[in-house]
């Protein structure tokens, strides 16, 4: 595989940026410590978690700690510029209203090559160091951009790409790929581009998976591309939240989860369990990286990825049609 990973079990640093609440910074600072202490020792940023502060958050926080001991990624496609913006009013597509409570520098999009470079080097300085090992091109796809996505995506491809290749060829990073929500702009890469992974959020999950089962999954396996599940929770919602796909889930989202959550506790399994240890099952999942921002969460989601399930829990997914028919299923 072609993305590396200290261990299975990574951290998503969304929440640092403030999403959803305002965090105090002790707190965030607290959370990345217990997840170093953990043993956790792969951290994935983007400029777009509260307009850089997730990335100075996570730079504070790992100052200390020897850089050849943590693989690190973050995101380009946006700029966070010195003007100050209105934090409730910025275009983020589908997903509005996430940092609200971020810092009020103006967040652009920026997929040229040159931006690019610029992205990389601003994020160096956010995160206090001096190289950056995966970067995922962000947010390429319909739920940000509207039906004018794939116009974005050629600008990517012909200048983000083509600037991470060539950093990639010089040794500058160790790989990249997309940092996106839809399957779709990744099976797009693997037709234009070389990436070596992909960073999927909330798409190869307990709760939802056929689509990228159906191709992407085999796709990346048969090429060794690595797929780094984010959100394996799906922005809350299999952890005990309201959220799913970042906004407030519907009924009939809730519902699902009632009917996993009906058959969890009939075999005595924590659902948070079952939902890491499905999206890690697939032999194209190079690692999950559930976000946190209270520190108590780190140990938690370690004790749950190891934590027994019964093969009997997932053939009873399998037979209530909760889990696609051919998706792997851990120990069976």
């Amino acid at each position: 595989m072609r993305i590396n990973l200290p261990g299975k079990v990574g951290f998503g640093t969304a929440p640092l940026g403030n999403m959803f609440r305002d965090i105090p910074a002790q707190e965030a600072l607290d959370t990345v410590e217990a997840a170093w202490q953990n043993g956790i020792r792969y951290f994935d940023a983007a400029p777009f978690y509260g307009a850089g502060l997730a990335e100075l958050r996570l730079g504070e926080a790992l100052a200390a700690c020897p850089r050849d001991e943590y693989v690190l990624s973050t995101k380009v496609g946006r700029l966070i510029l010195d003007e100050i913006e209105d934090t409730g009013s910025r275009d983020m597509g589908e997903k509005g209203g996430l940092f609200v409570h971020g810092l009020p520098n103006k967040v652009v999009y920026d997929y040229s090559a040159d931006g690019t470079l610029r992205s990389i080097e601003d994020s160096l300085k956010r995160l206090r160091t001096d190289r950056i090992d995966y970067v995922w091109i962000h947010d390429i796809a319909q739920d940000f951009h509207g039906e004018n996505w794939l116009d974005v995506f050629d600008v990517a491809m012909n200048g983000a790409a083509k600037a991470l290749t060539r950093l990639r060829e010089e040794g500058v990073i160790k790989g990249w790929g997309l940092g996106v929500n839809k399957v779709e702009p990744c099976m797009l890469t693997l037709q234009r581009a070389d990436p070596d992974g992909f960073l999927l959020a909330g798409r190869y999950t307990l709760l939802d998976h056929q689509h990228a089962l159906e191709q992407l999954m085999p796709a990346c396996a048969q090429r060794g591309a690595g797929i780094v599940v984010g959100g394996p929770y799906n922005s809350g919602i299999l952890a005990g939240g309201e959220h799913f796909e970042y906004q407030k889930a519907t009924p009939e989202m809730i519902k699902r989860v009632q009917h996993l959550q009906a058959v969890a506790a009939q075999h005595k399994v924590d659902i948070k369990a079952a939902a890491l240890q499905f999206s890690l099952a697939h032999p194209a999942v190079a690692a999950v990286i559930p976000g946190a921002s209270r520190p108590e969460r780190i140990a938690e989601n370690l004790v749950l990825a190891a934590a027994p399930v019964p093969a009997e829990f997932w053939l009873a997914l399998r037979e209530q049609g909760l889990v696609a028919a051919n998706a792997p299923l851990p120990g069976i």
